[in-house]
């Protein structure tokens, strides 16, 4: 029997969360190892000293370090559809930069409020609103990586301030969020685990 690879996750984490996702969908069993992260296992600095998770160690002695690395890692070729990698570089860059302002705005220096943070955000899930009414999925009628890629940022936003969210004229995002956080996909991905240690 091959070893399974061995996945350092947090729970929390979005992620990490699309990471498990995809590995999930895969069918690849993986040892989960969950990491607190003011309490680092030196395990992981060993093989990933940048110290952010995910990180998965494969059998070969690999390591993928970035959370997309592990989904194009297992990702079957019918998900790699449509513009995903646009959608993806929007997703990673602007979108996570003005949410992170939104919801931290104590850990950066910024002069606008968070509310500008957060309207940054709405006019790209005002894109993504257009887009989902026109096919269930980012691209297409079926599920492909630009879903698994973006909902567990999309869920962050929503939950940093839900009343206000679910208050938007966003009937399509909030449909396709809805069905992506119901999913057996995301619930089997989200089980809660003990901080890892060696002994």
């Amino acid at each position: 029997m091959s070893t399974p690879p061995i996945l350092y996750t947090f729970r929390r984490c979005p992620y990490a969360i699309r990471a498990r996702m995809a590995l999930k969908h895969a069918g690849i069993e993986y040892e989960h190892r969950e990491v607190v992260l003011r309490d680092r296992p030196p395990q992981m600095m060993e093989i990933s000293p940048k110290g952010t998770v995910p990180v998965l160690a494969l059998a070969d002695g690999e390591v993928l370090e970035e959370s997309m690395d592990i989904m194009l890692w297992c990702s079957p070729p019918e998900w790699l559809v449509g513009d995903w990698q646009a959608l993806v570089e929007v997703n990673d860059g602007r979108f996570k930069e003005n949410l992170d302002r939104y919801k931290y705005p104590n850990r950066f220096e910024e002069e606008e409020s968070p509310e500008a943070y957060r309207d940054e955000v709405l006019k790209i899930l005002r894109q993504y609103e257009r887009r989902l009414g026109e096919s269930r999925y980012f691209c297409g009628p079926e599920l492909s990586i630009a879903d698994v890629a973006l909902a567990p940022f999309v869920r962050q936003f929503a939950n940093t301030d839900r009343a206000w969210f679910d208050g938007q004229e966003l009937p399509n995002v909030q449909k396709w969020l809805g069905g992506m956080v119901a999913s057996e996909l995301f619930t089997e991905s989200m089980g809660k685990f003990e901080q890892w240690r060696e002994s």
